[in-house]
């Protein structure tokens, strides 16, 4: 009952999340889409209004008519539309879940014992937790720490955007060494969410109460506190295509249990931002199709780097199963097919009841219809294990994450090598 509740909590919160992020993100992309589509206005009136910019529009049968200060209008109101508390629902309910699903169950989520590193592979659970939660805090103090300083006055914000640029390429390349794929792509991707919703929170909207405030007073506005609010949200804008792609990426074991996982990372997110980057300008009345071309060929090259015929970990699935493994299944095989009335299944028969003895002592703790393991009251991603049958199904899906070593996770259920070997060999 209890792994039930957790997945009632799970599912609701997730909703939560997802409902959230689209509201944010959708948002920030309608309001990147009016400031860069703006034109200026035609009245004179309006002009001498302090009106910047505007935009006319028609939706859901009706026509809107926006327009952008300069500086304070006439009459500043006193129900201004602020957006935050969509960012800050989004970044606490993706914490939550991270909690439950993760942290909860760090050696299982968290820990990575194929790590190069011996400090990471030896993590204990609560280490590992500790590290994610560094992890996160460095990520945010070290993206903050570059943008005071790169460029302080908004001056140089392409160098800094190079700088973003290479601290991503470093997180990628840490979050995979240091914890398991699924939760490195995850976390990866946190990283850049940590820095969106504290984009918002400690510069974009405190910017905007400060200015808020001077234009009441019929006093003139910091313009750096507007300056910084807009290189914030510029970011932020460039950050949501890559991180929507990292937090559904736990879905394709392919990307994060490849040997190159980190580079196959940094490319799908240098290409989710190319193509936010053509968007951005087409807004503005600018089509570059070299964008999301350039954008194209990176998904195309990470997709390339995560074919099985590149990876050095698919060398031991040419390799035959060693002896003893052949001769245990073999023995388990042979009794089965007597226990069923010797009726003789042939060969590939025995080789899937071979195949199913290595996945019942492996794999059915989670992938069952009645899981044993506490995480669960169901199996996960829908995938039983329980009969033969269901086991030759999934057979494709099995060989995949066997061979990469993602399955079982963090290998608490001790797969062998030659059991790998047996599966990866795995025939008819």
């Amino acid at each position: 009952m209890s792994s039930y509740l957790l997945d009632v909590i799970n599912f609701m919160l997730r909703w939560l999340h997802v409902i959230a992020a689209i509201a944010w993100i959708g948002e920030s992309i309608y309001f990147v889409m009016l400031d860069n589509g703006l034109k200026t206005p035609k009245a004179e009136s309006d002009r001498k209004k302090g009106v910047f910019g505007e935009m006319w529009a028609v939706h859901g049968g009706g026509f809107y008519h926006n327009q952008k200060y300069a500086t304070a209008p006439e009459k500043l109101p006193d129900d201004l539309h602020w957006s935050f508390w969509k960012s800050y629902t989004t970044w606490l309910s993706g914490f939550a879940l991270f909690i439950i699903l993760y942290m909860a169950n760090p050696g299982f989520y968290l820990v990575n014992p194929g790590s190069p590193w011996e400090w990471a592979a030896n993590m204990s659970g609560w280490q590992a937790n500790v590290v994610a939660l560094l992890f996160l805090l460095s990520g945010w103090l070290v993206y903050n720490e570059m943008c005071k300083r790169v460029s302080p006055n908004m001056e140089r914000d392409g160098l800094l955007s190079v700088g973003v640029a290479i601290m991503m390429v470093v997180v990628c390349y840490l979050s995979v060494h240091i914890f398991s794929g699924r939760a490195a792509f995850l976390l990866t991707g946190a990283v850049m969410a940590t820095a969106m919703s504290a984009n918002v929170f400690f510069w974009i909207i405190p910017g905007q109460r400060r200015m808020v405030k001077a234009l009441k007073a019929g006093e003139t506005p910091n313009p750096l506190d507007g300056k910084r609010g807009k290189q914030r949200s510029v970011h932020n804008t460039y950050f949501t295509l890559p991180v929507v792609l990292l937090m559904i990426s736990n879905h394709y074991s392919f990307a994060y249990s490849n040997e190159w996982a980190w580079v196959i990372m940094a490319l799908m997110i240098f290409a989710g931002a190319l193509i936010r980057q053509y968007f951005v300008l087409m807004h503005s009345g600018q089509h570059k199709p070299a964008y999301p071309a350039a954008g194209v060929a990176l998904i195309l090259l990470a997709f390339a780097i995560g074919s099985p015929l590149l990876k050095s970990t698919a060398k031991p699935a040419q390799a035959s199963a060693p002896a003893q493994v052949q001769e245990s299944t073999a023995a388990d095989a042979d009794s089965q097919a007597a226990s069923q009335g010797g009726s003789g299944e042939g060969e590939g028969g025995s080789e899937l009841a071979s195949i199913h003895s290595v996945i019942e002592e492996r794999c059915t703790t989670c992938h069952s219809a009645t899981p044993d393991h506490p995480s669960f009251s169901a199996a996960p991603a829908g995938i039983a294990l329980d009969t033969e049958a269901e086991t030759e199904q999934q057979k494709a899906i099995i060989q995949q994450v066997v061979a990469s070593g993602y399955m079982p996770l963090g290998n608490l259920t001790k797969m062998t090598d030659d059991e790998r070997a047996l599966i990866a060999n795995w025939s008819e």
